[in-house]
């Protein structure tokens, strides 16, 4: 065997140990979205809207790294993460947990005004509370018409799956 095919060999079966050593939940958006529920009945949080942060901050992406640092599928700042015990930014469970209580912080913070809370998200909670719904910059407008859309559409999802459901439990088409 040839160096070229053994290193070949050799990296093939590394990406293939590493790849299912990586846990359950970075393999597939299913355990994601369970724990992005879990968490948000945990907290109180609508699940439609943890849905739709994930789905503009990352598009539930568990390894996304933005511009400014923001890492995860809650892309969560380093600090956040601190702040809120965080031991491993890309773990899919301790991330959303982290975002997930940031969120219920901000609500209990903005007293449920779901704009102001992803506005918050987005930015910080300092320029929010110091001018609230005044708080005029371009792009966290755009992001707060672009999470309140992707609500709206995870509430519609979420309507039309509970429609679909007999109360005996099956799904009907």
């Amino acid at each position: 065997m040839t160096w070229r095919r053994l290193s070949f060999v050799v990296a093939l079966a590394f990406w293939a140990v590493s790849a299912l050593a990586q846990p359950p939940d970075c393999r597939n958006n299913a355990a994601a979205r369970y724990y992005a529920d879990v968490y948000a009945d945990h907290y109180n949080v609508p699940r439609e809207l943890v849905h739709a942060i994930i789905t503009q901050e990352s598009g539930w992406n568990p390894s996304a790294v933005s511009n400014m640092g923001a890492m995860g599928l809650m892309q969560l700042m380093p600090n956040t993460a601190v702040r809120y015990g965080i031991r491993d930014i890309f773990s899919v469970s301790d991330n959303i947990g982290g975002g997930v209580r940031l969120l219920a912080d901000l609500m209990q913070q903005f007293n449920g005004d779901l704009r102001m809370v992803v506005a918050a998200y987005y930015c910080g909670n300092r320029p929010i509370l110091r001018r609230g719904l005044a708080y005029s910059n371009r792009v966290v407008l755009s992001y707060v018409m672009s999470v309140r859309s992707l609500y709206r559409a995870e509430i519609t999802k979420h309507a039309y799956l509970q429609a679909s459901i007999t109360p005996t439990g099956e799904y009907v088409q």
